[in-house]
């Protein structure tokens, strides 16, 4: 797919991280984004700036996304590219015991819920919502859009008390092929990244020694991933047509220790 200023694009969790820097990208390139997101203040602002259109979404609220993709496709027209960047994470211990008292809880079952339906069924819906809009669409060079997802190496490797997060995002790498052949006739491709530590809004709030410690652990290059990186790799998925049913790592080599 030719990224030009005959296509648009969504892309959510979009005002800030992962998903500010692919919006930048496409933007730079001359696509029409909007951002969905809750936070109104930044993704306002980002969307001036490049713009776009700011959609206030919760992926996880069935009205919500219609209401964004509704918006999103008056302002700029029907998507040919979906970015899903909304996520978070929890760290919880399936079932642990209290070194002072002995007391001997476990993962409360709604914060396990919680982040499931976050990565994993926000994700699906707006893929679901977003492929069933490109649908509609002629094709263009032989596709009608491509959709890119965002996993984490805790799929793969999760550390201790990561259970509900590597669950989700195992669930999105999980659902990638599967989505791929659904849509393959409709000539949509999905694409899904898996991120290692990258300087994230999130990660920025760490301690500096956390920071260097964490960036010292990857092998090379020894550092935190930077967010354009991501956006690189995501619009190579996106433009190169190719790239259909994959998964990939993006993290300087790191396997994650369990803790």
């Amino acid at each position: 797919m030719e990224l030009n200023s005959n296509i648009s694009a969504v892309i959510t969790g979009g005002a800030s991280g992962l998903g500010a820097a692919t919006a930048r990208k496409l933007a730079s390139q001359g696509v029409k984004v909007a951002l969905f997101d809750l936070n109104e203040e930044k993704g306002e602002a980002l969307a001036k700036e490049l713009g776009g259109v700011f959609c206030k979404v919760n992926v996880t609220d069935e009205e919500s996304v219609d209401a964004g993709f509704a918006k999103s496709r008056a302002a700029i027209g029907q998507e040919r590219i979906l970015v899903n960047c909304a996520g978070t994470g929890n760290a919880i211990k399936t079932a642990s015991r209290n070194r002072e008292t002995g007391e001997i809880t476990h993962f409360p079952l709604d914060k396990f819920n919680m982040i499931i339906q976050i990565n994993l069924v926000g994700t699906f819906r707006c893929i679901a919502k977003s492929a069933a809009g490109m649908m509609t669409l002629d094709p263009i060079d032989g596709e009608r859009g491509a959709i890119v997802n965002t996993a984490s190496v805790a799929a793969e490797d999760g550390q201790m008390g990561q259970a509900s997060y590597s669950a989700s995002k195992g669930g999105v790498v999980g659902m990638t092929l599967p989505i791929a052949r659904d849509l393959a006739r409709e000539l949509i491709r999905v694409n899904t990244i898996l991120p290692g530590i990258f300087n994230t809004p999130l990660m920025q709030g760490a301690p500096d020694n956390v920071k260097q410690a964490l960036a010292a652990s990857v092998p090379n290059p020894a550092r935190l991933g930077n967010p354009d990186e991501y956006a690189s790799l995501a619009c190579e998925m996106l433009s190169n047509g190719y790239f259909n049913g994959e998964d990939v790592r993006l993290d300087g080599a790191i396997r994650m220790a369990p803790r």
